[in-house]
């Protein structure tokens, strides 16, 4: 590939040992430069990754985008084009070939490109229930891609409105840790939906980023309906209803034992999980006569506005 066609990988890793070298194998056909961005791994993430050719930097976590928005302001990137991937995916051979066959030939206007993603529980492919595919902004032309500063569900958004087109292939969420490792991690994403919820509500919190108006887009029909129907719904209803119509509405049935077990954990208990964290949330702030910003400051550091 010549310098117009380049196209540089950003992953985060955070004691990513089990999954690293299978994500920067499956990159290195047309990688011009892999960029990893740890934080303070304890295992041999970094010595995986430095031994693949990555370049290792280091930065303490706050939260995904500020990491992710990190990276792009301080790496050293010369890619025309930069790619985000996290650390338990991989890309498949037949994105790889895309990227190589369509990237040098995109148009000038064209700025962002998306891709589907697949996602692997339990090491069954989970095909239904509306989780595949899910198209996602991943490619973008280096200098207009920014991480939307939220707690939850960030995407990347462009700073230009130039076209975007999608390509065939996925890249394959698929995560090797237990289900104990699983339902711990969904604990922590648990309290940053929560946050995500009550800044939907009350505007407590910082944000910027995609616009829920533009339909056009997957990302942006979904957060339209997270902002403006489900986060209206009341406490633990909605994680019930959504499951509900996720499982059988969307056929998520058909994924058999496996993708049962999948759709109920992360599609009613984690999001009722959510829905008690905003219910206690909601008694503390009564009970110790706190408004939630103050309460987001003291419990969890959010920067408010």
């Amino acid at each position: 590939m010549t310098s117009l066609e380049s196209i540089s990988v950003i992953i985060l890793t955070f004691n990513e040992e089990q999954h690293i070298a299978r994500c920067i194998e499956s990159v290195r056909p047309f990688a011009h430069e892999i960029f990893i961005v740890d934080s303070h791994s304890t295992d041999r993430t970094v010595e995986i990754a430095q031994s693949l050719g990555a370049q290792v930097f280091s930065n303490p976590w706050v939260n995904h985008a500020t990491q992710f928005n990190w990276a792009l302001d301080n790496l050293p990137v010369s890619g025309d084009w930069v790619m985000r991937l996290d650390a338990d995916e991989y890309v498949t051979e037949e994105l790889a070939q895309e990227i190589m066959s369509r990237l040098p030939d995109m148009a000038p206007s064209v700025s962002g490109v998306y891709v589907a993603r697949r996602i692997y529980f339990m090491g069954k492919w989970i095909k239904y229930g509306g989780i595949y595919p899910i198209r996602m902004l991943r490619i973008w032309r280096r200098g207009i891609g920014r991480c939307e500063q939220r707690w939850m569900d960030e995407h990347i958004y462009l700073l230009d409105t130039g076209t975007k087109v999608f390509i065939h292939g996925d890249i394959v969420d698929d995560n090797q840790n237990s289900i104990t490792w699983w339902t711990t991690k969904h604990n922590g994403y648990a309290t940053r939906e929560m946050i995500e919820l009550l800044n939907i509500r009350m505007g407590v919190a910082k944000r910027d980023g995609i616009d829920s108006s533009d339909t056009k887009q997957q990302e942006s029909r979904k957060r339209w309906v997270k902002e403006n129907i489900y986060s209206r719904l009341p406490l633990g209803l909605r994680a019930l209803a959504y499951f509900l119509y996720r499982y059988i509405v969307r056929g998520g049935f058909l994924d058999g034992y496996r993708g049962m077990i999948f759709h109920v954990l992360q599609g009613f208990w984690y999001r009722f999980l959510v829905d008690v964290k905003v219910y206690e949330f909601e008694s503390r702030m009564r009970a110790e006569g706190l408004d939630a910003k103050t309460l987001l400051r003291k419990e969890y550091g959010v920067e408010v506005e």
